[in-house]
């Protein structure tokens, strides 16, 4: 019996196939590729792209001409002859003042602000999130708050105060009050994000290892930080960007000889000495934007991922 039932049923099941062959598809009408709406979609989509690459492209290719083929006053045509003495000179001969060593002095006066400035401030920020979304402190919800009120206030307003303070300290000027700087300001919005992060993991992950014994060190190095790629992913790219492209720090906390390379790079493009040369300038200006550049796009699909998981939220 138990086999003729089975047999019933595989034969009602192939005749509700067959109906449902017979009588065609079935389901809703896929969409097509030039309705309306992706029409519109795409169209904006390409005009953005357009509005950023357009002057991305007018920079590469006046960097690979001469001053000659510049001055025929078409911007838009790619050169009749590449060449690269624009970025030699950009990198190692373009001056600012007394000096004519290009870019390369404030490239590594960079180099020695970014390195420091992006490990302190993420190894600290990260032990605070920890703490804040794992470990129940006195006081931990006044400090979060406090947190989120500095990741707010603007930077303007915090200069004087700062350069009083740094010099007091006797580091004014120096990369060291800078590294300083960029570590302090760098810390809320990355407590945040990574109080955010680690909130979101599950907690019985935290219990578990405290009912086995672990303490705060271990379950930070052997728990959550294996499990925080991401973020810490988010939080590199942030600070770099935001370090590597600052001004307004660099000039006020630095001397000419510390100067990093956006500050370099604003003397060489306003120089007024000697003839102005435009194909020197776009290439100074893509060698100062490289950095940030080459970091996202190796890392950026960790970076949506980290951002997503980091969100703010209540």
């Amino acid at each position: 019996m138990a086999n003729i039932s089975t047999l019933n049923t595989a034969a009602a099941s192939f005749d509700a196939v067959s109906s449902q062959l017979a009588s065609g598809p079935s389901g809703r009408k896929p969409r097509r590729i030039f309705a309306p709406r992706n029409i519109m979609l795409y169209g904006a989509l390409t005009v953005a792209a357009l509005y950023y690459l357009l002057p991305l492209y007018v920079m590469v290719v006046t960097s690979l001409k001469g001053m000659p083929e510049i001055r025929l006053g078409n911007i838009f045509s790619p050169p009749m002859e590449i060449t690269f003495e624009p970025w030699v000179k950009a990198w190692a001969q373009a001056c600012t003042g007394l000096n004519c060593d290009g870019l390369s002095r404030g490239f590594w006066n960079s180099v020695r602000i970014l390195v420091p400035s992006v490990v302190v401030s993420i190894a600290i920020a990260s032990v605070s999130g920890y703490a804040l979304a794992n470990w129940r402190f006195k006081g931990a919800e006044l400090f979060f708050s406090i947190l989120i009120i500095g990741a707010f206030i603007p930077y303007q307003v915090m200069i004087y105060p700062i350069v009083i303070v740094l010099r007091e300290l006797g580091i004014y000027g120096t990369l060291t009050g800078l590294v300083i700087v960029h570590t302090i300001f760098g810390m809320p919005i990355l407590t945040l994000l990574f109080r955010n992060y680690f909130a979101s993991l599950p907690v019985e992950l935290f219990k578990a290892a405290r009912i086995d014994g672990a303490g705060f060190w271990q379950i930070y190095f052997r728990i959550m930080l294996p499990m925080s790629l991401p973020i810490f992913v988010v939080a590199m790219i942030l600070q770099v960007t935001g370090i590597w492209n600052d001004f307004l720090f660099g000039v006020v906390f630095t001397r000419p000889d510390t100067y990093p390379m956006t500050v370099q790079l604003n003397n060489i493009v306003n120089s007024v000495q000697g003839v102005k040369e435009y194909n020197v300038n776009m290439a100074a200006t893509l060698l100062t934007g490289a950095v940030p550049l080459i970091v996202y796009f190796l890392s950026g699909r960790l970076f949506v991922r980290g951002i997503a998981a980091g969100a703010v939220k209540g």
